[in-house]
């Protein structure tokens, strides 16, 4: 392709893209700005992370909102649906990027812990498609979901059972609903990220593992190729999933790791 092409391969994109204010959300939100995408919407918690993103995607000229909710709760997910509508209509591309990652092993986790991943991770991004779904259906439109899973959706740390089997749901559900309505021309992948580089991990480690200050430093001194995933990188194949550049690829569960499954050091 050209990369006139490149630049606006998703440039008929009405976009909603949960976890929007910071990682692997905003970064997606950015590319799908670069190519050409000028109205979309972020989701997030974070009011004031929410108002940065929307200021800084907005100087390029796209059409930017923001919906404070929590996906872990039905109605927040439905009053996200009608605002996005509300704002531009029938959403043709989803982005399911919000997640926890909340630590528990098989012995160790509460039923809390584990309904809130779950209604998080996988109940929030069910009723998100359900909703932008039967929109694209009753108006008959194509559209494109992309799902953010885990390379631990392949089974995971002990210490991250509940989180893990959460992401196998999700997975399920990915090949689903791309089953489902590949005859709509409605599209569904996923992919699944390693270890990754964000404000979100760098949180996680320091509260549920000790972490030092340079334990990025060590993790990519570890690494095979040197680094952890990059939220711009990742950013690139969503992007390219949600686009018409991607065709008829749907029910994928693509990997993103450097660490291969079925193998061991």
């Amino acid at each position: 392709m050209s990369a006139a092409d490149f630049g606006n391969r998703n440039a008929e994109a009405r976009a909603l893209v949960t976890g929007g204010g910071q990682g692997i959300g905003f970064a997606v939100a950015r590319r799908l700005v670069d190519e050409g995408c000028r109205k979309l919407v972020l989701v997030g918690r974070s009011e004031e992370k929410g108002r940065k993103a929307v200021a800084e995607l907005s100087a390029s000229g796209a059409d930017v909102r923001f919906v404070s909710a929590d996906l872990g709760k039905v109605e927040d997910c439905r009053r996200v649906i009608d605002a996005s509508f509300s704002a531009f209509g029938t959403i043709n591309a989803l982005v399911n990027a919000a997640g926890s990652s909340e630590r528990g092993s098989l012995i160790d986790t509460t039923p809390e812990v584990f309904d809130r991943l779950f209604a998080i991770n996988v109940r929030g991004p069910f009723f998100l498609m359900q909703g932008v779904v039967k929109a694209l259906v009753d108006a008959g439109v194509t559209g494109s979901i992309v799902n953010v899973l885990s390379m631990s959706g392949h089974g995971g740390q002990p210490f991250l059972a509940p989180y893990s089997s959460s992401k196998g749901a999700l997975a399920t559900l990915t090949k689903n609903v791309a089953y489902g309505f590949r005859s709509k021309r409605i599209r569904c992948n996923a992919v699944l990220p390693g270890w990754m580089d964000t404000p979100g991990e760098d949180e996680v480690q320091k509260k549920w593992h000790a972490a030092p200050n340079d334990w990025l430093a060590q993790a990519e001194a570890a690494s095979p190729m040197g680094q952890l995933v990059k939220p711009d990188q990742l950013a690139d194949l969503v992007c390219y999933l949600l686009s018409p550049h991607s065709g008829v690829i749907t029910g994928s569960l693509i990997d993103y790791d450097q660490n291969v499954v079925g193998t061991s050091d």
